[in-house]
């Protein structure tokens, strides 16, 4: 599975530099200088890392084999991804990357089947678990470990403890 680290916002001067929005939690690990990144759509890549710097909250990438804005601009929009494959485990037993939560079958501590999980977000507080419940509605449950005491990714499940009227709004 990829999994998109950054998307290439628009050209950077004349030199065929790129202004990236990064979207992943460990830009320094994912951005250096010769780390070859897949793109979608594929056929803007793979592109390697030629150097990089941080500006205003983004990051300016050159890569190599573009040389000026021609060839920066043709990047535009261009999504920087790696393969899940490659993405170590958190060390934190009790942390999970959002690729390993997507699809996982939520389910009350009785067994009843609630839902899955369609993605998670991050807001400020606590993460949220987007379920796309039985009834075809949205749900967000708070990713905590009281309404989310369990999750088994070998189950492909993770079990519910919502309060009531959580799975309602």
């Amino acid at each position: 599975m990829q999994l998109v680290v950054g998307q290439i916002v628009r050209p950077h001067g004349i030199r065929g530099e790129v202004v990236v929005e990064v979207t992943t939690d460990e830009p320094a690990a994912r951005f250096t200088p010769g780390a070859a990144l897949v793109t979608d759509p594929a056929t803007a890549g793979p592109l390697t890392i030629e150097a990089v710097r941080p500006h205003q909250g983004r990051l300016i990438v050159a890569f190599e084999g573009v040389p000026d804005r021609d060839g920066a601009d043709a990047l535009r929009g261009v999504k920087l991804c790696v393969d899940s494959a490659e993405v170590p485990p958190p060390t934190d037993p009790d942390e999970y990357h959002d690729f390993q939560l997507v699809g996982l079958t939520a389910v009350a501590l009785s067994g009843e089947a609630l839902g899955d999980v369609v993605r998670v977000d991050h807001p400020p507080g606590a993460d949220l678990l987007v379920l796309r419940l039985a009834s075809g509605r949205t749900a967000l449950v708070p990713f905590v470990k009281a309404i989310v005491p369990t999750v088994d990714l070998d189950a492909g499940r993770v079990v519910l403890t919502p309060p009531e009227g959580l799975l309602d709004l």
